[in-house]
């Protein structure tokens, strides 16, 4: 198996493609090892200077400190995901990590709507997600996770890419922060 890296905008995040299912039951963002049964990824957490893992739905974006370099940790990464895989698993979570929007209302749904079509898989192909949390009084919250959480470059495009194009197609939003 040959797993592949992508650079990310956030230099403290890097994209591991193992060329195979991550996750099963849609992205999880996961920051603490206590309480994960996954020995996957209670083990890239405890690798020093390993603040986080993202798992998307074909690679894992794996997020580093400042004081720690790629170079120091990347090969380890890569050899757990290979060992991993070679055990014969075929994902790496699967579990109902889905939220319903049955809840939302009709403006919800369709920012809900707009986030999931066509901001979402521009997102992760930077290796994170972006998941809606609240609309109130014309302002969109909504929490970056993966890559996209603590990235230089995430508030140019949170503001000029997502809050863009959800004014674009919903007059009732005014803005777009993220929590």
């Amino acid at each position: 198996m040959f797993v592949q890296t992508e650079v990310t905008p956030n230099p403290n995040s890097l994209k591991f493609l193992p060329g195979k299912k991550v996750s099963n039951s849609g992205p999880l963002e996961i920051t603490k090892k206590d309480g994960i049964k996954n020995d996957l990824v209670r083990n890239i957490l405890s690798i020093n200077g390993v603040d986080g893992i993202f798992l998307g739905d074909d690679f894992l974006s794996v997020n580093k400190n400042d004081e720690t370099k790629w170079d120091e940790i990347k090969h380890i990464v890569i050899s757990l995901i290979n060992d991993f895989y070679s055990d014969g698993k075929e994902f790496v979570i699967d579990q109902n990590a889905k939220e319903s929007d049955d809840n939302l209302d009709e403006i919800e749904q369709k920012i809900v709507k707009i986030l999931n079509e066509k901001i979402r898989p521009a997102v992760a192909r930077d290796g994170g997600d972006i998941k809606f949390k609240e609309f109130k009084d014309g302002v969109v919250k909504v929490q970056l996770q993966g890559s996209c959480s603590g990235c230089p470059s995430s508030t140019m495009t949170l503001k000029q890419g997502v809050q863009n194009l959800l004014c674009h197609y919903l007059p009732e939003v005014k803005e777009v922060i993220a929590i």
